[in-house]
C-alpha cells in the first residue's frame, strides 16, 4: 500500500492557519472568517492584538494601531504564533493583518503559506524564502494597495524567492469580505474564499 501524504497533525492536505484580524479588530466577522476555514477541516487560530478593543471606522483602526505602535502590535503576533510555528504555519491576514502575516511569514523558515486578503506589507532588502506559495486577494482600485504599489511588491516577493498570485476584484471595497463593513461586497467575497479555499486545499 503506498502511504498518504498528509497535512500537520496527520489531518490529510489540512493546515495549521494563524489568521490575523484587520484595524476594525477582532469582531464577529473575523470569527465567521475563522469558522469558514475549520469548516473546510482547517485548523484556525485567531489572535487578538488589540487586547480586546475593536472600533467601528477605518480611521478609529488606524488611531488604535498608532496608539498601539506598530513594533508592538508585531512583537503580539510573534508571541501568539511562536508556540504553533513548529507546526508549519500558513499565515493569513485581513487589511492590517494581511502586513503581519506578511511579514511572520518572510520570517519563519517552517511556513507553509502566505494568504492575505486587501493588504500586503513592505519587504526588507534581504527578505528571502524557499519558494513560499502566496496569494493576494484585493480590490481594484484600492487606495491603501495601488497599481503601482502591487507591481512593485510583486517583484519585489518574486526577487525574495515567494511564489506569488494576486487576484483582483473590479469595483470592491477595501475590506469587501466583511459583512459588517460598507465595503462588502458579496459575489467579490464569495470568488475569494473559493480560489483561497482551493489555494489552502492545493499546499
Amino acid at each position: 500500500m503506498i502511504p498518504v501524504p498528509r497535512g500537520p497533525g496527520g489531518r490529510m492536505g489540512r493546515m495549521d492557519i494563524m489568521l490575523f484580524h484587520s484595524a476594525y479588530g477582532l469582531t464577529p466577522s473575523v470569527e465567521a472568517a475563522a469558522e469558514r476555514l475549520r469548516a473546510a477541516g482547517h485548523k484556525v487560530w485567531t489572535p487578538d492584538l488589540y487586547g480586546g478593543r475593536t472600533v467601528g471606522t477605518v480611521e478609529e483602526g488606524v488611531a488604535l494601531r498608532d496608539e498601539i505602535g506598530k513594533d508592538e502590535l508585531l512583537k503580539r503576533a510573534v508571541l501568539a504564533a511562536a508556540p504553533y510555528s513548529e507546526r508549519g504555519l500558513v499565515y493569513m491576514g485581513l487589511s492590517l493583518g494581511a502586513s503581519i502575516a506578511q511579514t511572520l511569514a518572510l520570517g519563519d523558515e517552517k511556513a507553509r503559506g502566505l494568504l492575505l486578503f486587501h493588504g500586503t506589507s513592505d519587504l526588507a532588502e534581504s527578505a528571502s524564502v524557499d519558494e513560499l506559495p502566496v496569494q493576494l486577494h484585493v480590490a481594484d482600485p484600492d487606495p491603501f494597495e495601488t497599481h503601482d504599489w502591487l507591481s512593485s511588491w510583486y517583484l519585489q516577493m518574486r526577487r525574495a524567492g515567494a511564489d506569488v498570485e494576486i487576484y483582483r476584484y473590479p469595483g470592491a471595497g477595501h475590506v469587501y469580505t466583511d459583512p459588517e463593513l460598507p465595503d462588502w461586497d458579496e459575489e467579490s467575497a464569495e470568488r475569494t474564499w473559493s480560489v483561497a479555499l482551493a489555494f489552502l486545499d492545493s499546499l
